[in-house]
């Protein structure tokens, strides 16, 4: 099994191992060198890792210093980047229909603003 980008399952068969702090993904430009990509991460754990040895990393996702970091190919859980097109796709449909001007009843009459903040 070759490894892959935590973030969005791009192959990192042309990296060379041990991926340094400076590497990304070529694919998504996401940092390599983070917990979500160690084989010692536990979304399950309190510290979210196992070697228990180790200094705690606030940011699972941003490259860290950690000692204990090996890469591991099934890091990627799927949907990163699909869930993001699909959620940019809702909101681009969501926000590209313009406003229709056909339809005057919507709006409210001024004799009707005028009746309602009265004093």
């Amino acid at each position: 099994m070759s490894l892959v980008c935590w973030k969005c399952g791009a192959s990192l068969a042309g990296l060379p191992l041990p991926l340094s702090r400076r590497d990304t993904c070529p694919s998504c430009r996401s940092d390599l060198h983070v917990c979500k990509l160690c084989r010692h991460y536990d979304a399950h754990r309190a510290g979210q890792c196992r070697e228990l040895a180790a200094d705690r990393v606030a940011d699972k996702i941003r490259v860290n210093d950690c000692g204990w970091f090996v890469p591991r190919p099934e890091a990627y859980r799927g949907g990163g980047a699909v869930m993001a097109q699909a959620s940019r796709s809702a909101l681009d449909a969501l926000f590209s229909n313009p406003p229709v001007e056909d339809e005057p009843a919507k709006l409210a009459k001024p004799d009707l603003l005028d009746d309602l903040f009265r004093k």
